[in-house]
């Protein structure tokens, strides 16, 4: 087995989405900083009302899919197609643009903490014009891995942890996406695979933890997308507060990317296109 090490840390920088949403973003802060096949991550979390009531009214998406995933509170997506999904505390909403969708998220409640996670990930150049396409999934279908003061809940994609092997909710696709919410007790230590094809970073968002590597470890910065070397293994540490981070790997594209806002495509007469489609109605049609 080969650890993987630190090779980046890309600090989140507070800003504000839809219509003034708080959030921490730290892939996708500018298109120059992503991770191949992930185009952006957004955290967000507030116990007040006007940072996040406002929501993300309607608004479109072409070429990629997003990926919520809910800690606390609650969140309404309502798309063209006739979706309709109240995201609560643990659930994920697994949302497939291809060609075009437009939908809202608007939170479902006027106070309270209201957590989470954003994530977006590229399609394929032969995929992103499929179909759209829309997955809620609730918290009890999302599959948990268990060990000696570890609790793993795997989100996507596939992982063996003592022998014991776990398919996610949400499994397979052309970049084979790994998506795990660890939480880590006190001082737990834990040895997770990640395949040597995927690029593969850490998100910590709750306590302390470090990287282990050999005889040495590297303590995680918080909220800050720490990318990672290749290797086949990430091996964890938690602080004396024990922690609470996300693993995310998939297997690079490789293709060259042309961002507009809320559409991604691999040219500029894709997203030309992709913007006269916007404009007369067509891009949903």
């Amino acid at each position: 087995m080969t650890l993987r090490t630190l090779k980046q840390t890309i600090p989140a920088l507070a800003t504000s989405d839809g219509a003034g949403v708080k959030i921490k973003r730290s892939l996708g802060q500018r298109q120059s900083i992503r991770m191949d096949p992930f185009l952006m991550l957004d955290e967000f979390g507030s116990d007040q009302a006007q940072d996040y009531i406002a929501g993300f009214p309607s608004h479109p998406h072409r070429g990629f899919e997003t990926v919520t995933y809910m800690i606390e509170g609650h969140m309404l997506h309502e798309d063209h197609l006739g979706n309709r999904g109240n995201l609560r505390n643990g659930g994920v909403q697994w949302m497939t643009a291809g060609r075009g969708i437009v939908h809202s998220e608007m939170p479902q409640q006027e106070s309270g903490l209201m957590r989470g996670f954003q994530l977006w990930l590229n399609l394929p150049a032969a995929e992103k014009m499929k179909p759209a396409g829309y997955q809620d999934i609730q918290p009890e279908d999302i599959p948990v891995l268990s060990q000696a003061g570890a609790m793993i809940k795997l989100i996507a994609g596939e992982m063996t942890v003592n022998g014991a092997g776990v398919t996610g909710a949400i499994n397979g696709g052309t970049t084979q996406p790994l998506y795990a919410d660890v939480h880590l007790e006190a001082g737990a230590q834990v040895a997770l695979p990640v395949p040597e094809q995927l690029n593969a970073m850490l998100y910590l968002y709750e306590g302390t933890a470090s990287l282990l590597t050999g005889d040495d470890q590297t303590a995680l910065q918080p909220s800050a997308a720490s990318v990672l070397n290749q290797g086949d293994e990430v091996m964890l540490s938690a602080g004396d507060q024990g922690a609470r981070l996300l693993l995310i790997a998939g297997k690079p594209i490789g293709e060259p990317i042309v961002q507009y806002g809320p559409f991604v495509m691999n040219t500029r007469e894709e997203i030309e296109q992709t913007l006269r489609d916007y404009q007369t109605g067509q891009l949903t049609a």
